[in-house]
């Protein structure tokens, strides 16, 4: 099947992978552009599965967000393998907006390998009810303020996937006077 080049740099334009693997990707879908995207983004979970399993970070971020009033603030220590990675717009836009989420909807742990064993046991009650203390009290586990189809944990993912290395929170810390 031949792939129209329109085709090909919309969804290039969309989602930032490669011309190869756009078209591959519209062939598989039979050059129906949101089942490309959706093959695209399944593609690249796997591939930044792939790359967080293999790969230390040891550069990074500490970003700033201070909301428009001055009574609160966010410092994020954003992680990535290099400093070029760590220098880009992206990367920092990235950072900004997780600060951004974290002023916003006030998380306590980053994930929930971080929760102590001491709140998860009080919490215990129904199983639901864990799921939905993990849901609001873990920066991973939470629905982004931005995009509430995706969690923070999806759009690292997604970032991994643009960028092309292991991106992590190393911690964060949240004030508000």
């Amino acid at each position: 099947m031949s792939i129209d080049l329109k085709l090909i740099s919309q969804l290039r334009e969309t989602t930032g992978a490669g011309i190869a693997e756009c078209q591959k990707a519209l062939a598989e879908s039979n050059g129906d552009v949101n089942a490309a995207i959706e093959i695209l983004r399944k593609k690249g979970e796997a591939k930044a599965a792939k790359k967080t399993a293999e790969r230390t970070t040891k550069d990074g971020i500490i970003c700033a967000y201070i909301h428009g009033n001055a009574k609160l603030g966010v410092l994020l220590e954003l992680l990535c393998e290099t400093d070029f990675v760590a220098k880009t717009d992206a990367f920092k836009q990235l950072a900004n907006d997780i600060a951004m989420h974290i002023a916003a909807l006030a998380p306590e742990y980053v994930c929930r390998e971080d929760v102590p064993n001491e709140v998860i046991e009080k919490e215990k009650i129904i199983e639901g009810k864990l799921n939905k203390f993990f849901e609001e009290s873990c920066l991973l586990q939470q629905s982004f303020i931005k995009d509430e189809t995706k969690t923070i944990e999806n759009l690292i993912k997604e970032a991994i996937a643009k960028i092309g290395e292991k991106i992590e929170i190393g911690r964060f810390v949240r004030f508000k006077i």
